[in-house]
């Protein structure tokens, strides 16, 4: 069985994401992004009016950080949980790993990307504030799960921006202290 070469469109964005990544936005022109998807420069232009588009195309393709909560969620048992939550968004990354280090290298000069990683991030925040509210059955002050869930998602959202340098170690100890923390104080 014969294999058979992506779209056209497909091909193009496949070859921004590594020129990208290789080269950065700002240096890489769209001849070149052509030339590597092995179409005419006026196809980039058809489907990519400006070269910015294809930069928002590609946050698109990020894979989606939504979990179901009760694909990780242990009742009682808050840093299990949030265990297998940061595994499964390791998991995530490890989909899109080339395309999430070019954005958060993208992010400091280009407001979309900026505005989509916020988002994402606020996303994150929601997902790690749900995980530990259920987990934990109640027995959580509200104002430190909302400190402890912006904090896990800073750790998380470090973590996966450095992902490439090998920085993708299960954050045990961590997970472990933001459980401990929000158990040992009384609800009030």
């Amino acid at each position: 069985m014969k294999n058979e070469e992506p779209p056209a469109k497909e091909r193009i964005l496949l070859a921004a994401e590594e020129l990208f990544a290789e080269n950065g936005f700002d240096a890489t022109p769209t001849s070149r992004i052509a030339e590597r998807a092995n179409v005419p420069k006026g196809l980039v232009h058809y489907y990519f009016r400006r070269k910015a588009d294809l930069l928002g195309a590609l946050i698109k393709r990020l894979p989606a950080e939504q979990i179901d909560p009760a694909l990780v969620v242990v009742p009682g048992d808050i840093a299990e949980s949030l265990r297998r939550l940061v595994s499964e968004l390791d998991a995530r990354l490890a989909r899109s790993r080339m395309l999430s280090h070019l954005l958060w290298r993208e992010a400091d000069t280009h407001r979309a990307v900026r505005d989509a990683l916020n988002e994402r991030f606020q996303q994150l925040v929601r997902q790690v504030r749900a995980v530990i509210l259920a987990a934990g059955e109640g027995d959580v002050a509200v104002a430190d799960v909302d400190s402890a869930a912006g904090l896990l998602a800073l750790a998380v959202s470090y973590r996966h921006s450095v992902a490439r340098h090998g920085a993708a170690e299960l954050m045990e100890r961590e997970l472990n202290f933001i459980a401990d923390a929000l158990m040992a104080r009384p609800v009030t």
